[in-house]
């Protein structure tokens, strides 16, 4: 297999290191980035090729990924669409939909829209996965083992994509959000802010792992922790006085929203 990215750009440079790392070598890796300090860095640190026309780099590979910014998705895929052929294209352009791809490339041909996350660049991204009637089974296998280079894929519906945007998606930034508040609440009580990171960000890790690993639900792993009378309970009170879970819902109602109308223009 060998695998082409056009635009290399956070999510891209992310998703491109997990599958280095894990599942091809650098040299079935061909990329198309516009950017020349970009294109240097990533010849830098991947030793990967570099195509200097998009066609050129659509030719030569069987699996292209289209990671370039929504609102330049129509003017690259009319500059490709005659040479995908029995190509699989795989869009990560957010609010592009698989019908308004197939509107420009023609519906006959291999499409799978995916939804990863940023912790790709740590093996650990959750990405979704939709395939259009064109990908058939061995080559549904096929790239769900790709994808799972960085992290874990799960099969599901267009129609869910907003949902998939709002708890994964854009999630990584709350996430950290969250890791940050609880740091500075230790450094106030006097932990050095190496260490209070490393508290934070370890015990969410943790918790996380026994959601994925347990089965248990998460209001049950909650009262696990909450002692009668205890230090958790005290702290569990305060972020429901505060709205914690409305706080959160609320965000990711207006997170999904906005994937929503972009899906609409």
């Amino acid at each position: 297999m060998k695998i082409g990215f056009i635009g290399c750009g956070n999510m891209g440079g992310a998703m491109l290191k997990g599958i280095i790392e894990s599942r091809l070598s650098s040299n079935d890796i061909w990329i198309y980035e516009d950017s020349l300090e970009r294109r240097e860095e990533l010849i830098k640190n991947h030793k990967i090729n570099i195509a200097i026309e998009i066609k050129d780099m659509v030719e030569e590979c069987n699996v292209i990924f289209l990671a370039v910014k929504p609102h330049i998705c129509p003017e690259v895929l009319e500059e490709i669409k005659d040479d995908l052929k029995d190509k699989i294209l795989i869009s990560v352009a957010a609010g592009v939909t698989i019908d308004s791809i197939e509107e420009v490339v023609g519906a006959d041909r291999k499409i799978i829209r995916i939804m990863p996350n940023t912790p790709a660049f740590v093996g650990e991204a959750m990405t979704s996965f939709t395939p259009n009637m064109n990908i058939n089974e061995k080559e549904n296998e096929d790239i769900k083992y790709l994808l799972e280079g960085f992290g874990k894929v799960e099969e599901v519906e267009e129609r869910l994509i907003h949902a998939v945007i709002g708890a994964s998606g854009s999630s990584p930034a709350y996430v950290f959000m969250f890791i940050e508040a609880m740091a500075d609440a230790a450094v106030l009580k006097g932990m050095p802010r190496d260490k209070a990171y490393k508290f934070a960000a370890q015990g969410v890790l943790g918790s996380a792992k026994m959601v994925l690993e347990t089965g248990i639900h998460p209001g049950q792993l909650k009262d696990m922790v909450c002692s009668p009378g205890g230090t958790t309970i005290e702290a569990v009170t305060e972020l429901e006085k505060r709205g914690m879970k409305a706080a959160v819902i609320g965000a990711m109602i207006k997170c999904m929203e906005k994937s929503e109308e972009m899906s609409k223009k």
